[in-house]
């Protein structure tokens, strides 16, 4: 396309979008849910046919040189489109939010004020790698009665066709309207460039992906943006905790998968219990081959240890998300100096700790500034699937509006309602 034909193709997107938003507002809550079981059973009719065209897509992006954890974000396995199905099912069996009215009071005039949730209306999804995230904003799209306009990378552009033919299908057979999502059919960059600046028709953009396209978004955007633009997460181990359970909970945070924004990137060990565990940790990252990147203490602790890939911690180290087998590594005094450290460097995005002492736990979740935070569980469940919202459309980092997972009610606001009898005011 020339770039007349992007601002033409761009503004018949909105314009459709805009449309949709109004019928996708007043679906009753069983058209919603009609829509997202068929989907769901369209994702499971569908499995083979949908890794034919992944196959394409990571041939591609093999030959093309991309990075393997970043080839492993696109590939739509069984397990992966077996948990959209399941994500599709979950939000079909939530209640409906859509036309809820909160916090009515009686006010001394007479009137009764409170507010209604109601669907934003249209939101633009700009994301890269992961095809399966086409099924969650679609599906959070459908349920929480919004309208939207999804831009995958280019990296998956056959997947996420593919995955956008069984929603328009699944939204026929609902009878929704068939612009309710809409996936944009070119690869050309200039087609986001138009969507974050389009407020007569996009009412909220989201990126998901990299920090350069968040920036890039972030920077640009004529529409508001939620966002977040990294993944630094830490897992403290504090003194006193269960080491067996420490060792497993920070083994899954960070190898389960190394590649998520909820990976454990840091990990903090209290000094009581360095001497304990971290040979223990050190063992088990030196099997997986895990890099341990830490303190000149933290070395000397893990010399010892058969096969252990070591290097010296950086600055800079303390503030990476590396997305890899690498984790930084310090030994802190404790909660407090843990809780310090997660404040300076953390992205805001998900901290833990395992600890068996209470008042120390409580102290972590009041005050570690992030958008999740865990105490003796896994920073790789900060996810929406695994909080219950049926899927995510991503994870904020802002406070203002959503922060953390971004289900059904972040993609809503509230409006005022007064009821009244006839009352004026005097």
């Amino acid at each position: 396309m020339n770039a007349l034909n992007i601002a033409e193709y761009s503004h018949a997107l909105g314009v459709q979008a805009k449309a949709a938003s109004a019928l996708m507002a007043k679906a009753p809550a069983a058209i919603k849910n009609k829509a997202l079981k068929a989907l769901a059973r369209l994702l499971r009719e569908s499995v083979d046919a949908l890794q034919v065209d992944n196959a394409r897509d990571l041939e591609r992006a093999r030959a093309a040189g991309l990075p393997e954890p970043m080839v492993d974000r696109l590939k739509l396995t069984p397990k992966v489109l077996e948990t959209c199905a399941e994500g599709c099912e979950q939000l079909a069996a939530m209640p409906d939010i859509i036309g809820e009215i909160l916090g009515m009071k009686q006010q001394p005039s007479g009137i009764r004020v409170g507010q209604m949730r109601v669907p934003i209306g249209v939101f633009g999804m700009i994301y890269e790698s992961r095809p399966n995230v086409t099924i969650e904003a679609a599906s959070l799209s459908i349920k929480s009665g919004n309208a939207c306009i999804l831009r995958g990378g280019s990296e998956a552009i056959d997947s996420n066709k593919a995955l956008a033919l069984l929603v328009s299908r699944a939204l026929a057979e609902a009878g929704l309207p068939e612009h309710g999502v809409q996936l944009v059919q070119t690869t050309d960059r200039e087609v986001v460039g138009q969507i974050i600046a389009m407020p007569d028709y996009v009412d909220v953009i989201i990126p998901r992906g990299g920090k350069g396209l968040i920036e890039r978004i972030s920077r640009d955007a004529r529409v508001p943006v939620i966002k977040h633009l990294d993944g630094n997460c830490h897992t403290y181990v504090d003194d006193p905790c269960d080491i067996a359970m420490a060792v497993r909970v920070t083994e899954n945070a960070k190898t389960q998968k190394y590649s998520p924004c909820n990976a454990s990137e840091s990990l903090l060990v209290a000094r009581g219990v360095a001497a304990e565990f971290l040979p223990r940790i050190g063992a088990v990252f030196a099997a997986k081959g895990v890099e341990m990147r830490g303190t000149p203490e933290v070395l000397d602790i893990l010399k010892p240890v058969a096969g252990a890939t070591l290097a010296l911690a950086t600055e800079a180290d303390w503030s990476e998300e590396y997305l890899a087998p690498i984790i930084s590594v310090k030994i802190v005094e404790g909660v407090d100096e843990a809780i310090a450290h997660i404040n300076k460097y953390s992205s805001h995005h998900t901290d833990a700790i395992i600890t068996t002492n209470h008042m120390h736990a409580q102290t972590f979740l009041r005050e570690v500034d992030s958008a999740s935070v865990m105490v003796n569980a896994s920073t790789r469940f900060a996810d929406g699937f695994e909080y219950g919202l049926g899927a995510e459309i991503g994870i904020s980092t802002d406070k203002f509006h959503a922060r953390g997972p971004v289900g059904i009610e972040g993609l809503t606001s509230l409006k005022w309602v007064v009821l009244g009898e006839g009352e004026i005011r005097s």
